[in-house]
């Protein structure tokens, strides 16, 4: 039995559990207010969207995504609650409140916003100077070499998981998600929110044009939501795999419990 996470990492991870989910959440009842995509400043309903959810007058849902459309009767677009069939693009079980409510939703994404902009920047500041960042999440140059990442996807994907005291340690492509998550993704969805609240618009109206326009700035926003939730899935994928009751322990209490290298006795 080892320590693994330090308490800030640990009080980080959970503040960012509600953040994340409450910003997503309230943000698909953002989105339903306008169900459509958009590049360029302007975007409005007679004009082409590259991603649109809709239900079409025969009673189907539809995600379409550029030329390609998706039936998603049931799941988007059209689906039932409380016996009666809604049109709205996401569901109510997806989204923050449950009843639609512009209004209430954009209060859940300010809440979930200010949480994790000042969690996150607490988290950066002290993982900065007790240089967990470099010692822990920074890639040695060996390990982001072709060869090395290679094998290491190879691994990943015939459920070859570090065993030992390589375990208590992130691989490569753990220390890749964690940052581009960390220095990419989150910094990108914080900068294209400021950029769309009217307030920020107002003094920083170069925000906006940093991503061509209010409308890619929406979609751009949209873009790194998904790729939050790709992480978020296959983060909890991985812990699964990996045994969740040991992984779930290191991140409440810290203490994580090696596994056995092959041929030792558990």
């Amino acid at each position: 039995m080892v320590r693994r996470h330090r308490a800030s990492t640990r009080a980080w991870h959970w503040l960012n559990v509600v953040a994340v989910f409450t910003l997503l959440m309230s943000g698909m009842t953002i989105f339903n207010a306008h169900p459509r995509l958009y590049w360029g400043q302007y975007g409005a309903n007679p004009d082409q969207p590259w991603l649109r959810i809709y239900a079409t007058r025969g009673g189907e849902g539809f995600l379409r995504v550029g030329p390609l459309e998706v039936e998603t009767t049931g799941v988007l677009g059209v689906w039932e609650k409380d016996g009666r069939t809604q049109t709205r693009a996401f569901p109510h079980w997806m989204t923050l409140p449950s009843n639609y409510s512009l209004a209430e939703g954009r209060k859940y994404h300010f809440l979930g916003a200010w949480l994790l902009a000042i969690a996150g920047t607490l988290y950066l500041l002290w993982s900065l100077a007790n240089r967990h960042v470099w010692r822990d999440l920074l890639p040695r140059r060996n390990e982001i070499a072709p060869r090395h990442l290679w094998q290491d996807v190879k691994d990943h994907a015939r459920l070859r998981l570090p065993r030992g005291e390589a375990a208590a340690r992130y691989n490569p492509l753990q220390k890749l998600a964690y940052l581009s998550v960390l220095f990419v993704i989150l910094p990108v969805m914080v900068l294209t929110g400021l950029g769309m609240s009217p307030m920020m618009n107002a003094s920083w109206g170069w925000i906006l044009d940093l991503f061509g326009g209010r409308q890619s700035a929406r979609s751009v926003h949209f873009i790194a939501a998904c790729l939050l939730v790709a992480f978020i899935v296959v983060h909890l994928v991985m812990v699964v795999i990996a045994g969740p009751v040991n992984e779930i322990r290191s991140m409440i209490t810290g203490r994580f419990r090696l596994p056995p290298e092959k041929g030792d006795t558990p």
